[in-house]
């Protein structure tokens, strides 16, 4: 029995992994929520909400919703130095739930240049009794100049599946400010495997994100 993905999972995954970037990207200690609305009629909405800081790191909790059904909860660690760390656990329809952890390391900041490298695991859970557990491994490096405009290149690996997701990214800062910021992303996405082989496929979504706190 061959298995895959959902040919909505991939999608709901960076889906995800974008927004909460975002809040991530905002100063360490703030509340954030956002709403990000794809161009493929999906949406997504998300929340961070501290919990404890110090003067160092910021606890907080991280809750997202899409419009495909996908619930995602977590904890996020992040450090003054534009480090962090996370846990998330996400239930799909259809499909299963998913457990994520994810670190980024940030290697580059000054007045002009951001640089993140980010990598995550998925141990994803089917509930198809016939499909064993089986792990997604990726990452990527993130770049962002003056705040303003900036590139994501990524990878994930499922070797369950033989499977390879690559995806590159744009960002435009359109509007921001200490209370909120207006995003648009837009690149491109293929997956590769021995049984299928998809082109670049567009996409893009347009992010709304509130601070305060």
């Amino acid at each position: 029995m061959q298995y895959s993905l959902p040919p909505h999972s991939a999608l709901n995954m960076w889906s995800l992994v974008l927004p909460l970037a975002l809040l991530f990207a905002g100063v360490y200690s703030q509340n954030a929520a956002s709403m990000t609305l794809n161009s493929d009629g999906s949406s997504l909405f998300a929340t961070k909400l501290g919990l404890a800081h110090t003067d160092n790191n910021a606890l907080s909790a991280l809750l997202s919703k899409s419009s495909t059904g996908a619930i995602s909860k977590g904890l996020a660690l992040d450090n003054v130095n534009g480090h962090g760390l996370s846990v998330s656990q996400t239930n799909i329809p259809g499909f299963g739930s998913q457990l994520t952890g994810a670190g980024k390391l940030n290697l580059l900041h000054n007045q002009n240049h951001n640089l993140n490298a980010n990598a995550f695991i998925t141990k994803n859970m089917p509930n198809i009794p016939q499909v064993p557990n089986f792990n997604t491994v990726g990452g990527n490096l993130d770049y962002m100049f003056k705040d303003r405009v900036g590139a994501t290149l990524g990878a994930a690996r499922t070797p369950f599946l033989d499977r390879t997701d690559y995806s590159a990214m744009g960002k435009l800062n359109l509007f921001h400010s200490p209370s909120s910021s207006v995003d648009l992303n837009a690149g491109f996405s293929k997956s590769v495997s021995p049984h299928f082989n998809t082109n670049w496929q567009p996409s893009g979504g347009l992010t709304f994100t509130k601070f305060w706190g």
